[in-house]
């Protein structure tokens, strides 16, 4: 796809987000749509390109750094509770609770202990946010190795991506079975029939962005409806 249909899709389709918004908002949907997947996946400008026409006063963006002390300290899903949308809202996370079955996991930030804990209780957790009305929608934008490699050797030698490599994005960089298995664990446990996981191709980010976008839009029985997308699977 060139950049020229590629932007005119996007534009329908962001003209589709912005009336799912309003259907949102008039009924009093509450919607939490989170992003998960390797370094350099995408997930940032996946997001950027959904919420850019929205109206901001009801859409958030969370992108957790690492915990407090305190929030150690806390039962594990306390500060992500506190992130939930109220009634007419959609919050967007960048990254969320499943940092502890990927990056600690595999990095050691967090004890086997801590981590089959987790994985035991996120399926009650998100059950849930469920009852509560709250609409989840989990996303894991899937690349290659190859395509992994091709992205950070642009971020290293283009000086205005270079921000974007952290020195934990460098050491993860050696990781990719552990994190292949860490993802292949996490998806077995935490796939539910209340809160599935949806795998979107994200090799190439143009086709990538719009099947997430239409597959977003497919979710909600609103009037301008978009249709499925191509790629998709639980």
């Amino acid at each position: 796809m060139n950049k020229k249909e590629y932007k005119k899709e996007l534009k329908k389709l962001q003209a589709e987000l912005v009336q799912l918004q309003s259907y949102i908002i008039k009924h009093g949907l509450k919607v939490v749509i989170l992003f998960e997947g390797r370094d350099s996946a995408g997930k940032g400008g996946s997001i950027k390109r959904i919420v850019d026409k929205l109206n901001p006063n009801h859409v958030r963006v969370v992108a957790k750094g690492k915990p407090t002390d305190a929030e150690e300290k806390q039962w594990y899903f306390q500060r992500w509770v506190k992130e939930m949308p109220s009634e007419g809202e959609i919050v967007l996370f960048d990254r969320s609770w499943y940092t502890r079955a990927g990056v600690e996991s595999v990095m050691g930030f967090a004890t086997q202990a801590q981590v089959s804990s987790f994985l035991e209780d996120c399926p009650a957790f998100e059950k849930s946010l469920v009852h509560q009305g709250v609409i989840v929608l989990k996303y894991w934008l899937s690349i290659t190795h190859e395509t992994q490699e091709q992205r950070f050797h642009e971020r290293l030698n283009k000086i205005t991506k270079r921000w974007k490599l952290s020195p934990m994005d460098l050491k993860s960089r050696s990781m990719w079975r552990e994190y292949t298995k860490a993802k292949e664990i996490m998806f077995r446990e935490t796939s539910t029939d209340h809160c599935p996981w949806y795998v979107v191709d994200n090799n190439c980010k143009r086709t990538g962005r719009l099947d997430l976008i239409r597959h977003i839009l497919s979710q909600f029985d609103f009037e301008r409806r978009s249709l499925r997308p191509r790629y998709f699977h639980q």
